[in-house]
């Protein structure tokens, strides 16, 4: 069984995230997707709010489990849930370097995991949870995010920051 881990923060899911799961599921038997819980970090949505949000949106998907991890590498946090493979997408320039270095340091924490890069397509390549949160407060607002995210995940971020 080929199983792969797809992590990330998910504050909120998008469209991005979404197509890199789509992708994931069919290009594995099983896909993890964790929800990252770094406690330095400040999100804007609980934990739980985001592992929500990522079951609505992938409930479709009968190979796709959701999980949370904390307080360790992503490439043992694979291997605790039996995944030989680390899904990553590449969006900039940047990304692949950061990516490229990550992939040179996981090879050195654990040899058996493979790094496997998505580069999505053109017109969502630029969609990222910070750049959805900083359309919040503009005139019209809604609408934009809309664009950007899941339709449940929509309703989520509306009610989160209009109040």
């Amino acid at each position: 069984m080929r199983r792969a881990v797809y992590a990330g923060s998910f504050d909120p899911v998008t469209n991005g995230h979404l197509w890199m799961i789509e992708t994931g599921s069919r290009l594995f038997d099983e896909l993890v997707v964790a929800a990252g819980a770094n406690s330095a970090k400040k999100y804007s949505f609980s934990l739980t709010e985001r592992l929500g949000m990522l079951k609505a949106c992938t409930k479709k998907y009968k190979n796709i489990k959701i999980d949370n991890f904390e307080g360790q590498f992503l490439v043992k946090y694979a291997k605790v849930v039996g995944a030989d493979y680390i899904l990553r997408g590449i969006r900039t320039s940047e990304d692949y370097e950061y990516e490229r270095t990550i992939s040179h340091v996981n090879r050195d924490i654990e040899k058996t995991v493979t790094m496997v890069f998505l580069v999505p397509p053109m017109e969502i390549s630029d969609i990222s949870s910070s750049m959805v949160k900083g359309l919040v407060g503009s005139a019209g607002w809604e609408k934009m995010v809309e664009r950007y995210v899941p339709d449940g995940v929509a309703d989520n971020v509306i009610r989160h920051f209009s109040n």
